[in-house]
């Protein structure tokens, strides 16, 4: 009986195209509509090659249009962190030797100093400073001149990079005695005496292998520091200042611009800034040292046990002899 399937089956006009087993006769029709489905997704219209490019001139453009303005920002930035946190100071002379190094034609220290530190408390004994010279220092002239904020700017970052010198008002030494304290020199050993005690001063530098002169005793105003240099006999400092006697070398702690923390420049001194504070190191230079004064309490460690133990012995007896008796 024959069969009346494909009479039943409807005609399906997809049936050629659908075909597994048949290769599409015409290819580029079908790349060329890939290739355009593909532009048109990327939203990319003409050569590929020609739109990269152009994104590229576009970057390089933006860059430029945007360096000044990142070069504005590193300033402000710059003129702000020296301005009001920390900052880089030149040693122009010998007087901190061997501390820190200075001299003229050789390359000086580059120190960074503190800004904030004295802003929460007053410079303590031994600490190195770098000040702003009061009248007595650099004359009233100098004194009194607050200058302009971009040429001061300028020397500052000049001076940062040994570009340009110092400033001539600004001096950097340690603090030897603060406000109230008295303070001589010398005593039978040639130490400076600060309220009458010698100080201990591991940091001192006599160039020459000369003894550091003498002054009389100055009493130091409250609100002021008395400052001198390591290098003691090459240091212009508050007993050079000290015109007609008085305190008129100290330095008012206003003037303090800040602590010296470290050394940033050359690489080969790399290094803190050490704050060795000489009136408390003479205090614990006269005192015994730690084992001695150990010395008392391990006896009385050691004597306890046997008291202890000959006490238990003898309750022990005198127990014994009360029960007996009873």
């Amino acid at each position: 009986m024959p069969s009346n399937a494909p009479q039943d089956e409807p005609d399906n006009p997809d049936d050629e195209r659908k075909n597994p087993f048949e290769t599409p006769t015409d290819g580029s029709d079908s790349s060329e509509e890939s290739g355009e489905k593909a532009q048109a997704a990327d939203g990319v219209s003409g050569p590929p090659r020609s739109g990269r490019s152009k994104g590229k001139a576009k970057k390089q453009r933006s860059f430029w249009k945007e360096l000044p303005i990142l070069i504005g920002i590193a300033l402000v930035l710059a003129f702000v962190i020296q301005q009001f946190f920390a900052r880089v100071y030149m040693i122009p002379s010998g007087s901190m030797e061997h501390t820190l190094h200075g001299c003229p034609g050789c390359t000086p220290d580059r120190i960074l100093v503190d800004k904030l530190v004295y802003d929460f408390s007053d410079p303590d004994p031994g600490e190195v400073v770098v000040f702003r010279g009061p009248a007595s220092w650099v004359g009233p002239g100098m004194a009194d001149d607050g200058g302009n904020a971009v040429a001061d700017f300028f020397q500052m970052v000049g001076s940062a990079f040994g570009l340009a010198p110092p400033d001539e008002r600004d001096f950097v030494k340690r603090v030897i005695a603060t406000g109230g304290q008295t303070v001589e020199c010398c005593d039978e050993q040639n130490r400076v005496l600060v309220d009458g005690e010698p100080l201990d001063e591991p940091y001192l530098h006599l160039e020459g292998g000369r003894p550091q002169a003498s002054f009389d005793q100055v009493t130091v105003p409250e609100g002021y520091v008395w400052v001198m240099g390591d290098n003691r006999n090459n240091s212009a400092d508050s007993r050079y200042h000290n015109d007609g006697g008085g305190a008129s070398g100290a330095v008012p702690v206003d003037n303090v611009i800040g602590k010296a923390r470290l050394i940033v420049l050359p690489p080969s001194r790399w290094g803190i800034i050490h704050a060795e504070n000489p009136q408390e190191q003479q205090a614990e230079a006269m005192s015994a040292p730690a084992w001695q004064q150990g010395i008392p309490l391990a006896a009385g460690a050691l004597a306890a046990w046997p008291v202890l133990a000959t006490g238990r012995r003898v309750g022990t007896a005198v127990g014994g002899a009360l029960r007996r008796d009873r």
